[in-house]
This record gives structure tokens, sequence and C-alpha cells, in this order.
């Protein structure tokens, strides 16, 4: 008779610490900008600033500059990927990534739309907007009324979205560019892109990525971030080079066997993190790093709104309001913090504020009551 395996337990902490150490949060770490959208599998790029604001609370001497430099050389680059959302990749990844799931997401983004394309052929669709897109980079407004020249009757949206699904498309220069973005203009990864293979990532191998970026993680916790479904088979096929854990729920965790996996009292320093960072959309129980009673404040709608982790977890909002001759950094808690807490978080809010002000602009740091 087989012996029932017991799986060691890790709690909310255990997987905080683990997960804030794979995402680079425990201490700012001596990264180049390619290797670390690398490492994390991508930046949430929903709007411009945010992936300037991700970096910023994890690399060493990082300055956006250099992510500006690293998009204007095609290095990386902004492309609709992972949850049809947009993410800025790596040049690799924005093509590898983006074939992976387009079978998840995306395709159920266009099945979405398709009342909207009747009588509308997908392959010439493609074939029109491909050639329209490669000859110039060209806006949604113009990418939409060329294809509305072919099918006038057609939903206009449902014609851009059809475009943005069935192509490969980044957004070029200057868009995303720190302090010079310009309006979202597209082309194809053949144009823009210079040595990636066209093929889709290896399901395995994104699983490790995964878990080397946001483990320990269920299954469902990697379909949370992807937008994909039915990975158990993967996991199976690797469940033998992996660990097992399971969390205070039951549910099973796998895990690197190399990957760092901190005690639950590593100290945790503040953090600033954009709207739509990955850290808190990539797990299917967010809760270790969202605390249950706080998940509905940090959304209004569907607008995501910045927060930072104190020890770890998700604390309160913050905001950064630029003038022309001042910025101030507004801290608003959910809840009375310590006195070390609150030195702790200025503490960190200065050096956010070194890399991202403006040069010379004098700033304040306002904690507004909780």
């Amino acid at each position: 008779m087989a012996l029932k395996t017991t799986h060691p337990v890790l709690g909310t902490r255990a997987l905080n610490r683990a997960t804030l150490d794979r995402q680079l949060l425990l201490r700012p770490a001596p990264l180049g900008v390619e290797e670390a959208v690398g490492h994390l599998v991508g930046l949430q790029a929903q709007n411009t600033k945010p992936p300037y604001y991700a970096l910023a609370a994890r690399l060493e001497g990082f300055r956006p500059e250099d992510l500006s430099a690293q998009m204007e050389s095609r290095r990386v680059a902004r492309i609709v990927s992972l949850r049809s959302t947009v993410h800025t990749h790596t040049a690799r990844d924005a093509v590898g990534l983006r074939r992976l799931v387009q079978g998840g997401a995306i395709d159920r983004e266009l099945k979405m739309f398709r009342k909207g394309l009747d009588g509308v052929d997908l392959d010439r669709l493609t074939a029109l907007a491909t050639a329209y897109v490669e000859e110039s980079p060209r806006t949604p407004k113009e990418l939409r009324e060329h294809l509305l020249q072919e099918w006038p009757d057609a939903d206009p949206q449902a014609l851009t979205i059809a475009a943005r699904c069935l192509l490969l498309m980044v957004q070029v220069t200057p868009r995303g560019l720190w302090r010079r973005s310009g309006q979202v203009a597209l082309t194809t990864v053949d144009v823009w892109f210079d040595g990636p293979e066209d093929v889709a990532a290896e399901i395995d191998e994104t699983v490790l990525r995964y878990l080397g970026a946001f483990g320990p993680a269920s299954v469902k916790d990697m379909q949370t971030w992807c937008g994909l479904t039915r990975l158990r088979p993967a996991f199976e096929r690797l469940r033998p080079g992996l660990l097992v854990f399971r969390d205070e729920n039951g549910t099973e965790l796998f895990d690197l066997p190399d990957a760092p996996r901190p005690d639950e009292d590593t100290p945790a320093p503040p953090r600033f993190l954009p709207e739509y960072d990955n850290l808190l959309l990539s797990h299917a129980d967010r809760t270790r790093v969202v605390p249950a009673e706080y998940r509905t404040r940090t959304w209004t709608a569907n607008q995501a709104h910045r927060v930072f982790l104190l020890d770890g977890f998700v604390a309160g909002l913050w905001r950064l309001d630029e003038a022309k001759d001042r910025t101030t950094l507004t801290i608003e808690p959910f809840a009375p913090v310590t006195r070390a807490a609150r030195a702790a978080l200025v503490t960190e809010a200065e050096r956010t504020l070194r890399l991202l002000a403006p040069s010379g602009t004098p700033y304040d740091i306002v904690h507004a009551e909780s």
C-alpha cells in the first residue's frame, strides 16, 4: 500500500517573502534593464509610466533613461500579450510569449467582438492590415479607417480589435519613452525586430520561468498570470524536477528546487509600485501580497491605483503630482502606521523621487490621514 505524500505547508508570510525575492523587491537588484525585464517575464504597461515605476522599485542604480534606451534600440518593446493586455517585453518574449498566449485571452477577446465582424474575411483583414502597418507605423485610428474602406458596415471597434488580435504588432517609439512618449503607432514584429525567431515560446520553459519570477505557485496561479487554461499537463510533466508544497488552504504549489524561499521574518522594506504591477495580478489567490480586507481598495471601477508595500504587503496608496516647479509624492495608508514605518516610507519615497522626479525640481512628501 502506497504511503500518502504530505507536502510541506507554506504560510502566507513565507509565500510573501519568496515571491518578493523573485520579484526583486527585498533588495535592489544589480541587473540591467533587459535582464530584469526578461527575468520578470515582462512588465505590465497599460499606461506608459508603470514600467519605469516598476523598475525603479526593483533595480539598483536604475535610471528611467535606461529603459527608454532599450526601447529605442528595439531590445524591448510594448506589445499586447499576457491576459490580452499591453506589456513591455524583451524582443524574444514579445514574439515568443505572444505566440504562446495567442490561443488564450487574445483569441477569446476576438470571439467577443465577432458579431461586429459579419461579412469580414479575417484572412483578408490580416493581409490588408499587415501591408498597411508595414508600409509605415499607423495609429489605431488610421488602421481602423483603412479597414472601414473595405468593410464600411462592420463595427469600427471590432475591426481594430481583430487587427490587434490577428497581427503581432508592437507600439513603436516614441510611445512609452520617458517624458517623450507619443501616441500609439503600430507596426509588425517582423519590421520592428531583427532577430527573434517567430515561434511560440515552449510551454514547459515558460512554466519554469513563471515559477522563477512568481513562485511558489499553483497551476491556477499561472493560468491567471498568462490567460491560458489547461496547463496541468505541463506541470505534471515537470513535477519530477520540481518541489511541491501546499498553502494553508491545501492548494498544491510548485516551485524550482534552487529558487529562494527566505524565512518569513526576513525584512521587507517599503516599496512603491505602479498601477497594474504584475506582482498584484499574477496569482489566483492574491493574499500573499494583498490582504483580503484591502483588495477592494486598490481599484476603482476598472482602474487600478498605485500601491505601496509595508512589511511586504499592500498597505496603502500613493500618487505623484508633477507641477512645473515642484513634485509631490502623497502617501495614503489604509491604517495608522508606526513611527518607524513612517520613517521607512519617507526613506523609500525619497529614493523613488530621486529616480523619478525631474532633475533639479524640489519635491515634497505628504502623508494623508488614514
